[in-house]
């Protein structure tokens, strides 16, 4: 198929988690010989700040671990929807992009004839503002548009009330080509937190479940992230963990390997109104066999063995027993990263997720060509005929 997606951004994951797994997955389509034509923003918010923090040459390190990944950049100002479409099997439109250049596709979609064409366009929330921000993404423009792709059953569910569209829950996962164990690596230190701090989503819950438990037990801990202002900084530096700022993500399984375990804390909006989504961190850390605790979430989607692949804690003090038992427990850590790293592999990588978009391109009508022999995982939600209902 020829595969046109608009992201917001592809050489930059600056605070831009989507990136991760885009990236696998078009990696992925293109093994199996389908065309791709990639579009960003020129003034992506994502590429712009990567650029201020770390200079020009940040894209180098995108370049050397993609290689195989081209983009072409857009001016909102001047874009062409229809030449967008034209010659498109499948188009994917990233819920970062301009509202009006959203419209636009869906116009030109509708001008052109979708049904004669044969050509679909989708949709693909990655994000929480359906919760946090529901006006805003009730203001979209999807009324030509043949269904959305979200990351979570919650956000599907909000797509069949709000708009009158096929949804399908696509989970993100771990781009196993790259995110993999690294057995030859001896762990240094006894902890790593990959993750950035965000507009004050998760400020207790950090002190809560990382920095606390942290400095209580004297731990040899590192931090590598974004957007952490200078009193988090400082609540780091007085814990005694090292803060090592941003992280280009393809190098993330190299630190998790110099690392003897990893938590995962939840911003509020997951925990609280989006259950069973755990973002794409969760999913980067198994895939790297690292064990790994985390604060409260509820996997309501059935995606992990909670007690077999993660351990789950409920308070601070009980993470801080976690993370000595685990420190004391060289067998415990093995079994919790070997499960969780099988969990991985069977369900949750982007080979799998390729798998679910090839199969919602054939429920819509296209013909995605020979499948990949590996079974498409369970946790794919299809649209059924209720989410098409209005």
């Amino acid at each position: 198929m020829n595969i046109t997606l608009l992201l917001h951004s592809l050489r930059s994951d600056w605070n831009h988690g989507n990136a991760h797994f885009v990236r696998g997955v078009c990696r992925d389509l293109l093994r199996r010989g389908h065309s791709l034509r990639i579009l960003e923003p020129e003034d992506a918010w994502s590429r712009t700040n990567l650029v201020a923090d770390q200079g020009e040459g940040a894209d180098a390190a995108y370049r050397e671990a993609y290689p195989e990944l081209t983009s072409e950049t857009y001016r909102t100002d001047t874009f062409d929807a229809a030449g967008t479409l034209a010659g498109a099997d499948l188009v994917i439109v990233h819920e970062w992009t301009d509202p009006a250049i959203i419209r636009a596709l869906g116009g030109a979609h509708r001008d052109a004839g979708a049904g004669a064409s044969r050509r679909r366009l989708l949709f693909h929330d990655t994000h929480h503002r359906c919760i946090s921000a529901p006006a805003e993404m009730k203001a979209f423009d999807l009324s030509h548009y043949d269904g959305v792709l979200a990351f979570g059953e919650p956000i599907r569910q909000w797509y069949r009330q709000h708009h009158a569209l096929p949804a399908w829950t696509w989970h993100e996962a771990a781009d196993t080509t790259l995110f993999r164990p690294q057995p030859g690596v001896e762990p240094e230190r006894d902890l790593v937190w990959i993750g950035n701090w965000g507009d004050d989503e998760r400020v207790a819950e950090l002190h809560e479940f990382l920095i606390e438990p942290v400095k209580r037990l004297g731990l040899s801990a590192t931090v590598h992230g974004v957007r952490y202002p200078k009193t988090a900084q400082a609540a780091l530096a007085d814990a005694g963990i090292d803060f090592r700022g941003y992280l280009p993500n393809h190098r993330a399984p190299g630190v998790f390997a110099r690392h003897r375990m990893t938590v995962h804390v939840p911003r509020s909006f997951y925990r609280d109104h989006l259950p069973g989504i755990p973002t794409i961190r969760p999913f980067e850390a198994l895939a790297c066999g690292i064990p790994l605790i985390s604060a409260p979430w509820d996997d309501a989607e059935g995606l992990f063995r909670p007690g077999t692949d993660y351990l789950r804690v409920h308070d601070g003090e009980h993470m801080a027993e976690a993370m000595q038992m685990l420190l004391k427990n060289p067998g415990r850590r093995a079994d919790l990263a070997a499960n969780g790293l099988d969990t991985i592999q069977r369900r949750h990588t982007c080979r799998h997720r390729a798998d679910e978009l090839l199969a919602v391109a054939a429920e819509l009508g296209l013909d995605p060509g020979s499948a990949d022999p590996a079974d498409v995982s369970a946790s794919v939600g299809g649209a059924g005929a209720d989410s098409s209902a209005a």
